[in-house]
């Protein structure tokens, strides 16, 4: 079976609503978070792709059940303590930064040696800006090349609490600093610039220990030791990273409009999509509601008849980090100059993606200028492919295989896009969605 496809025909436009798959970031943490549980923790509508696959597999690791049915997942948690360290064992995050970064912080307490290791892509990705801070703790760490997986952690009885200065706007390591903090005696202090903040969420609807004071430009985190977890049975809603390419694609097609359902609107989430209403796209929220201290709504968005360039405030850079590659299509058809900076942190993903989006930008004939940290496009409404364009070598990012089918979809040309299983890892029905779509 060919692990590439091929587009030729831009897409139509359509009148749709569709669900997407379960989000990313709180299925691993409601993997994680259940594994500390006391009991049974249910959940429906869990991301099945391979990221979370890796997390059930690292929790099976170290000793805790679980089931998978048809459409719920079952953890049976053991306890805030439970895990069963042993000699040798080797967990895989496989494509993960979050798998990988955040497990680091339950692993403090081992009483042995653990060795963390990944694919190729997670293997070329900085882990000393985890390590650093859960050493201060007294875990110990040896990193290949000082700072890249395969590592090996080695946990300490005696933790110490900690004051973290979070100063990158990286949820992994603010979380992965938290739940070092939840296996800690005394009070551990984070200093974080603003990012995702699933973590606190979630902790403070299982009323855990902890403080957050929040800042204009910074949180104040305070984390107590936890001494239990309640159970967690969750119904996981959408993801708006997955959903954002939908958005993106009804943006750029003539006459369409889409409902996407129940979608987390979780505001340290929702970057994409006051970007993409600065830029003139109509979009709307629809059945709001707050469910296990997250937001939930419907998006309804349609496609505007003019696409506004922006010079895009920076204060929206960590609530946006993973839209940005789809977010630069649609700065490609606006009449004018759109600038995005400060967003270096986006070649320490899962490829270099700022680089990506370049070379996806240039290779439709849009003119762009690329700094280490920042890109400058320059819009063409009119812009139209005509040419063959080849996507490969991409070290199976998913998002830089899903940014450049929605861009075949939507500037024409004819496109041979690779590493199709690439989207095992975050997305796995992104296709069929697309196909429904079409019909």
């Amino acid at each position: 079976m060919s692990n590439k496809v091929t587009i030729n025909n831009k897409i139509k436009s359509f009148s749709k609503k569709i669900n997407v798959s379960g989000d990313k970031s709180l299925s691993i943490r409601w993997v994680l978070f259940s594994s500390l549980a006391n009991g049974k923790s249910k959940a429906k509508n869990l991301l099945m792709s391979e990221d979370v696959l890796a997390a059930i597999n690292a929790i099976k690791i170290l000793g805790i059940k679980v089931i998978i049915k048809k459409n719920q997942c079952e953890i049976f948690g053991k306890g805030i303590n439970g895990f069963k360290y042993k000699k040798n064992l080797k967990i895989n995050a496989e494509n993960s930064g979050t798998l990988g970064r955040l497990i680091l912080g339950l692993l403090v307490n081992s009483p042995f040696s653990i060795k963390l290791i990944g694919d190729k892509s997670l293997s070329k990705r900085d882990f000393k800006r985890v390590s650093d801070p859960l050493s201060k703790f007294g875990a110990k760490f040896k990193l290949k090349n000082n700072k890249n997986l395969p590592l090996e952690i080695y946990g300490n009885k005696n933790l110490k609490p900690i004051y973290y200065n979070e100063n990158k706007g990286s949820a992994q390591c603010k979380s992965a600093v938290i739940f070092a903090g939840m296996r800690t005696e005394g009070t551990t202090i984070i200093k974080a610039k603003k990012s995702r903040n699933h973590t606190e969420l979630l902790s403070k609807y299982l009323k855990l220990p902890i403080k957050i004071k929040i800042k204009k430009n910074y949180d104040l985190i305070e984390v107590k030791k936890v001494n239990k977890i309640k159970k967690i049975n969750y119904k996981i809603p959408s993801d708006i990273s997955s959903g954002a390419f939908f958005m993106v694609l009804t943006a750029l097609t003539k006459n369409a409009k889409l409902t996407i359902k129940n979608v987390n609107i979780n505001s340290s989430r929702t970057g994409v999509i006051t970007i993409l209403k600065k830029m003139g796209v109509s979009i709307k929220y629809q059945n709001k509601k707050i469910y296990k201290g997250e937001k939930i709504a419907d998006i309804i968005i349609k496609n505007p008849k003019l696409i506004k360039p922006i010079k895009c405030p920076t204060k929206y850079n960590s609530c946006a980090i993973d839209e940005f590659l789809i977010i630069f299509l649609v700065a490609a058809k606006a009449k004018g100059v759109s600038t995005f900076k400060d967003i270096g942190e986006l070649n320490q993903k899962e490829s270099p993606r700022l680089t990506w989006g370049n070379k996806i930008l240039n290779s439709i004939g849009i003119k762009t200028k690329l700094t280490k940290n920042s890109i400058k496009i320059y819009g063409n409404p009119n812009v139209k492919v005509e040419k063959k364009i080849i996507i490969k070598n991409f070290l199976k990012d998913h998002r830089v295989f899903m940014t450049s089918v929605i861009a075949g979809l939507t500037f024409g040309g004819n496109w041979e896009i690779h590493d199709k299983s690439s989207i095992k890892t975050s997305f796995p029905n992104f296709l069929k969605i697309i196909n429904q779509l079409k019909q």
